[in-house]
């Protein structure tokens, strides 16, 4: 999985077109999910906040560039999960819980940005 990430990102044409289809993914709505979480235009920035999933995803994006080393979006993906996800825990069970919602969720962010990628533009995987 490595590998494939590092040669993607190694191909300007290839982070050009996922970071076009990304950006209309999100923007354009394709996403299947209620009530259209992912339309960031209509949310305020508390909103926003509260879905740290998006966030996180947010975040990456702004890292996804030509040559991007794998090891700048692991680190962007480490320092979400420590602001959102292990500083706030108190405990472990509250640690486990925190973990297992953001897992859930994330999970479910990216299956749907996958369908939707896959659907409307295919391109962005091969």
């Amino acid at each position: 999985l490595l590998q494939t990430m590092r040669t993607v990102l190694n191909s300007n044409s290839k982070v050009t077109v996922l970071q076009s289809d990304l950006h209309a993914v999100m923007d354009q709505g394709f996403l299947d999910v209620p009530g259209n979480l992912f339309q960031m235009k209509l949310r305020n920035p508390e909103e926003l906040q509260n879905d740290i999933e998006l966030k996180c995803l947010n975040d990456l994006m702004s890292f996804l560039a030509p040559s991007t080393d794998i090891r700048v979006l692991l680190n962007c993906v480490l320092s979400n999960l420590q602001a959102f996800v292990i500083q706030p825990s108190r405990s472990k069970e509250e640690f486990r819980k925190l973990a297992s919602d953001f897992q859930l969720r994330w999970n479910f962010l990216l299956s749907a940005v996958s369908k939707a990628m896959t659907f409307n533009y295919a391109d962005s995987f091969g």
